[in-house]
């Protein structure tokens, strides 16, 4: 039988992070998440992965879980609002930037989805490893209005930093099968987000013909 050498990897990582004293693997978890958003390390190293992992490590009693999914969503609030300053600050410049000569076709699509969606696309954008790295930047780019752009980016931080946390909480030792069904999972949230908002939009449309038709 061929050895699983992937699991080996992850169960010594879990082991490794079960090995150092808690706050740092608060402090670690927070920065990857924090630094996905402001600075693009999510090309690299994905937000979700260090989410999934702090619940992993609460699964086995070495963090705290409300704890840990609280530095997931303030570091990922936080992040997105510095990367939203990044790109009203600096504007094109940050288009420009060689990390991402190799995605322009993508660049494209989130700048495409940000003018359709507006807002929800700074919340949709959470669900999506590249858009959740440069979204926050296109929309200070795009001079969307700070509170707008806040009210999104805190409704996405609360949904997708709770529901990966609580993914690798309930799945303890399987990260490696988390890890696997992360993109499937992402998927069906994003599915379920877009179904949402489409019936929110459905609602707030006939209440508006309903208090037109009544004036």
């Amino acid at each position: 039988m061929r050895p699983n050498y992937g699991g080996n990897v992850i169960h010594d990582l879990v082991d490794k992070v079960l090995s150092i004293p808690p706050i740092w693997v608060y402090i670690v978890v927070g920065l990857l998440v924090f630094a996905e958003d402001a600075i693009f390390v999510g090309f690299v190293i994905p937000g979700e992965t260090a989410a999934v992992l702090g619940g992993v490590d609460a699964s086995r009693g070495h963090v705290n879980i409300v704890l840990i999914a609280a530095v997931v969503v303030v570091a990922a609030v936080v992040g997105d609002s510095v990367g939203y300053e990044i790109g009203r600050i600096f504007g094109p410049r940050v288009l420009s930037i060689k990390l991402l000569d190799k995605h322009r076709s993508r660049l494209d699509d989130a700048r495409d989805l940000l003018a359709r969606r507006g807002g929800w696309a700074v919340f949709l954008g959470r669900f999506i490893a590249f858009f959740r790295a440069v979204m926050p930047a296109l929309a200070g780019l795009s001079k969307m209005p700070y509170r707008r752009f806040l009210f999104f980016n805190m409704l996405g931080g609360v949904c997708w930093g709770i529901g990966f946390v609580m993914l690798g909480y309930i799945a303890g030792n399987s990260y490696e099968a988390v890890s696997k069904e992360a993109g499937r999972v992402t998927a069906l949230a994003v599915a379920g987000i877009v179904v949402i908002g489409l019936i929110v939009w459905r609602v707030r449309s006939h209440l508006r013909q309903r208090s037109e038709q009544e004036k």
